[in-house]
Parts: structure tokens; sequence; C-alpha cells
């Protein structure tokens, strides 16, 4: 057996080809290995921009005395979770039950020989430290337990498979209103975003308000979105220089990324600026927005492809930040750069400044920071095209042209739409590389970017597509007895359990995508199904599923007669 991921065409999977360790990838014939070898699986999970990943990658997947532990005891299997986020989704599941704690990347699980996990953990430590054990002593405990208790650990499967299922109840009208309640109590009336840290943007959830707010008048949900999106737009999360935010901060005052920039958080960025300016205008969102946009435009775009890529990474040159912090001594001759920004000379994360902004930089102030920048190597880039982002980035496109009127954001959606439909709907709609793997997001936001264009332009062919959509959908990924979409095909599931999922993480979540898509379709049975079981989960998992009371309070619209014309259901 050998390392095999130079075969592999994901770039995450690329940077471990060198690897000492035997990695393989998740497939039916690595799965049939393990079985017949009756050994377990080590299934690490992580992304091309994950700092911790690279931490882990250098201090253990290089170190041959760990590979050597690994290759004798483990069929080693490696995944891009942007490639198979229903691995990623189930895996992370099973992590939380075992530790009873949120997990992260990278993701390391413990399987038996069937593919089902027993143990696991996200980052470990070379040696022994941060409180964690030594990754050569996790694999030697592992194989001696796997040894010693095979039998049992293979026969908790069931117990396992159960403790994942999610639980429904009998469907009572629950009123939005307590759960937003909730929400805006949990929520950080000062620095944005919720209470505590790290500190996320979690997009889905403001959107929500905005829904929220135009239905209702009530200011308190607007307030909120208006602070968070001052403190993105202002703080060190902000790139202030080329524009774009990262994918998260360590503090709460949102200073200190983790350099990271996904384009999925940067899509929704625009997006949550778009909405809150259709409300109220401000001149300072506006110039945030056009500058962001242009980012993802210009950097975001793989060039072979004309579509846009995934992340940039957080580290160069082998450390975290470099590309995106200063020294003071590159700024101290910056004429005035002490009235935009906060400056000292012992800096503000580790001896170094990350841009943190007093008031709105002058043009002269950004060209300056920039050349200082261009003389860096930029972080690595993450080109890989994925079907569901690059949709929503059509979606944005048209609520960018609905608060600046130009058609070069109409034209240009139209012209994504269309190289969308080249690479990805020309025979079977695939997710990114594997012209054989689709998952329910694909299709909610290929659908809702159809019905998107569908309005903006009234040309009829875009409706007909989100119908065609819809109906692939529903046969491929409708549960029929739960009434609910899970993850990935039916028909070609290759994990222990069916992924079911109904939380918002990186994105709303596509069963509450759906609901719309349904409504704005008038597939109003499907819709009445799909929101009854949605409502059964609520009651268990309102916490999770924010995107949810959007998708249910417009169903409801829409079955009570409003939001409707001749013209169709607009959200």
């Amino acid at each position: 057996m050998k390392n095999i991921l130079s075969k592999d065409p994901s770039p995450y999977l690329q940077q471990h080809k060198n690897n000492p360790v035997h990695w393989q990838t998740w497939n039916k014939a690595t799965l049939n290995l393990a079985k017949t070898q009756k050994k377990p699986i080590l299934l690490s999970v992580g992304y091309s921009s994950c700092h911790w990943c690279h931490v882990m990658a250098h201090e253990s997947f290089e170190d041959q005395s760990t590979a050597d532990l690994m290759n004798k005891f483990f069929i080693n299997i490696k995944v891009d979770r942007e490639e198979r986020p229903d691995l990623d989704f189930v895996f992370q599941s099973s992590f939380q039950l075992f530790n009873q704690s949120g997990g992260g990347w990278p993701l390391t699980m413990f399987l038996d020989e069937n593919g089902v996990p027993f143990m696991g953990g996200t980052y470990f430590p070379k040696d022994d430290k941060h409180g964690l054990p030594a990754f050569k002593t996790i694999l030697q405990k592992v194989h001696d337990a796997y040894v010693d208790q095979r039998t049992k650990i293979i026969e908790q499967k069931n117990l396992i498979t159960k403790n994942l299922k999610l639980k429904k109840t009998k469907v009572i009208g629950q009123e939005p209103e307590p759960i937003l309640e909730n929400i805006l109590n949990n929520l950080d009336d000062k620095n944005g975003g919720y209470k505590g840290t790290p500190k996320f943007p979690t997009f889905y959830v403001y959107e929500t308000l905005i829904y929220f707010y135009n239905k209702t008048k009530n200011p308190k949900y607007l307030k909120p979105v208006e602070l968070i999106l001052n403190k993105l737009c202002s703080k060190g999360i902000y790139d202030h220089v080329e524009g774009g935010i990262s994918r998260y901060t360590v503090d709460e005052n949102w200073l200190i990324p983790h350099f990271e920039k996904m384009l999925y958080d940067n899509i929704q960025f625009i997006l949550l600026l778009a909405k809150f300016l259709k409300i109220k205008h401000n001149k300072y969102f506006l110039k945030k927005i056009k500058q962001t946009t242009n980012f993802i435009n210009i950097n975001f775009l793989n060039k072979k492809t004309n579509l846009l890529g995934s992340a940039f990474d957080a580290d160069s040159e082998g450390l975290e930040g470099k590309y995106y912090v200063y020294t003071y001594d590159e700024l101290k001759n910056i004429k005035n750069i002490e009235n935009f920004f906060n400056i000292k000379p012992e800096g503000n994360w580790e001896g170094k400044i990350i841009l943190d902004e007093i008031k709105e930089p002058s043009d002269e102030v950004i060209n300056k920071l920039f050349k200082i920048r261009a003389q860096r190597k930029k972080p690595f880039f993450d080109e890989k095209n994925q079907l569901d982002l690059n949709c929503l980035w059509v979606s944005s496109l048209i609520t960018l042209n609905s608060i600046i009127p130009d058609a070069r954001y109409l034209k240009t959606a139209e012209n994504f739409y269309e190289k969308i439909e080249k690479k990805f709907c020309t025979n079977n709609i695939f997710h990114s590389y594997s012209e054989d793997i689709s998952f329910i997001e694909d299709y909610a936001f290929l659908i809702q970017a159809s019905l998107d264009l569908s309005e903006a332009t009234m040309n009829p062919k875009y409706k007909l597509l989100a119908k065609k959509y819809c109906d692939e959908s529903i046969e491929k990924f409708y549960d029929r007895n739960d009434k609910i979409f899970q993850k990935n095909e039916k028909s070609k599931n290759d994990i222990f359990i069916s992924p079911i999922d109904i939380s918002d993480n990186t994105l709303p979540n596509a069963n509450s995508i759906m609901l719309i898509n349904f409504s704005r379709l008038g597939y109003l049975e499907q819709a009445k199904e799909l929101s009854i079981s949605l409502n059964g989960y609520l009651n268990i998992y309102k916490n999770f599923m924010i995107s949810s009371l959007k998708a249910l309070d417009f169903f409801k619209e829409i079955e009570s007669g409003k939001n409707c014309n001749t013209e169709g259901c607009k959200i």
C-alpha cells in the first residue's frame, strides 16, 4: 500500500500527497480493504485553508515515526470536507456525540472496519501539550483497544446509529416570536454576534432577523443587524486593503481573525449588506459591498473555468496571517495613518498590527498599504469550484442589482448561470470534482438561483429549469418516510447512516431553502409535507434551525394567500 493522493484533484488532498502516511481516499475499494484486513480506519477530514490542519500535517503526518504507526495499525483515509460535506457532517455529529462538545478541523475519527466511528478528536499534537495527549500515544491506545475489544466495538453500531438519528415530535403549532426573542437575548448587544468567543458571523441568524423586520417593521430585529455589519466592516475581521472578511475571530471585539477567507462567508456578507441596504441607505456599507464584490470577482475567480474557487489560506510563507498584518516600522511613515487605524508601536497581535479602523481611510492610505502587501507572497488559493456556492453567487449578484441598479450585475449573473450549466449540469448534476456526487445543497441553491433569475429577467426558461431541478431533487434526495431531504443521494449513500441535516452551518440549511423553493414554485403539497416535518424537528432542535423560522413563516404566508400575485410568489 502507498499514498495515492497525487491522483486526486482536490487541492487539500494534494497538500498531503508527499506524506509518508499511506493515505487513501474514501471509496468502496478502501472500505472493503478495511473489512478484508480487519483493521480500523483512521479518518482525517480537513480543508486546504485550515491553519490547524497544516499544523497537524507538519507535526505528525510528515513525521516518519508517526506515519509508521498509522500505516501499521490503520487504513488511513484523507477527506476534503468541501468535496464530501456529507462525510464531514456525519463524522462531526459523531464527534459531538462522543465528546459532548463542538467539533472542528482537522477532524480525526477512528472507525471500525465497517466504517462506523468509535472514538474521535480534532487536532492532536505530536507531543503532549495544550492539555492534549501526543498523537502517537493516541494511535497506540486506539490500536490496543481495537485488538482487545474489537467485537464489542463493532457491536456498538446500532447504539451509535440510534443516538445519531434525529428525534421528532408530533407537530405543535409553534410561533416564531419566542424563538426569535431567545436569539435576541443571546446576542452580544455591545459587540454583535453571539455572546462569548470565538466569534462567527452566523449570517443565517441576521438574514432571519431581516426577514422578520420586513414583515413586522419592529426595529428590535434590525438593530442587531446594523450592529454586526458595523463591526464586520470596521474591525480586524475585515480586510481593509483588498476587501472581504476572514472566517471568524478569536476575540469578542472582532479584532483578531483566523485569517482564512472562505467564499461562502464573503458571498453571505455581501448578501446581508445588500438586504440591509434595501431597507436603510448607508454610504459606508455601500463602499464595503462594492470593495468586497470586486475582491470576489478578481481574486476568487478560477481562471481555467471562469467560476469561483473556494478559499484562501490563513497562512503564507509558513506563518499565520503574514500576508495581512503589518509591522509598526512599515506603517509609521504613512502620513496620517493614525487618523484612520489604531496604530501602536507594540502592535495588537503578537507584536504585529492588525488593521483596526477608526474612520474610513482615504484611497491614498489604502494604496500605500497595498504597495507594502504587494511585496509579499499571497496565501494559497483553493480554486475548487463548488456548485452550491457558485449558485449562491448568482443570487447575490441579483440582490446587488436591486440596490445598485446596474445592468452589469444582472448580465454577470446570467453569464455565471450559463457557465454553471455548462460545467455542472450537462449530464448529471454534480458538486465539485466527481461527476458522480451531488448534494441537496447543490440542488437547493441551483433552484434558488433559477428562481431569482426568473424573477429578475422575466425569462420563463429559468422557472422551467427550476421545476426540472426540483423534480430531480425530490427523486434523488427526498426521504418519503421522514418527509425530509437527506444530504446525499439516497441511491449512492456510502455511509453507515443516511445523513439528514436540519441544522444551519456555514450556509442556511438546505431543507429550509427547499421549503422556500417549493413555496415559490407552487409545489404546495410537497411544501406542506416538508413544513410539517420541519415543525416536528423545530420543537427539539430550535437553536440549530434558525433559517427554518423564515422558511416556515414564508410558507405559512403563501398558504394564507399572501406574498403571491400573477407573477408568482416572492421572498
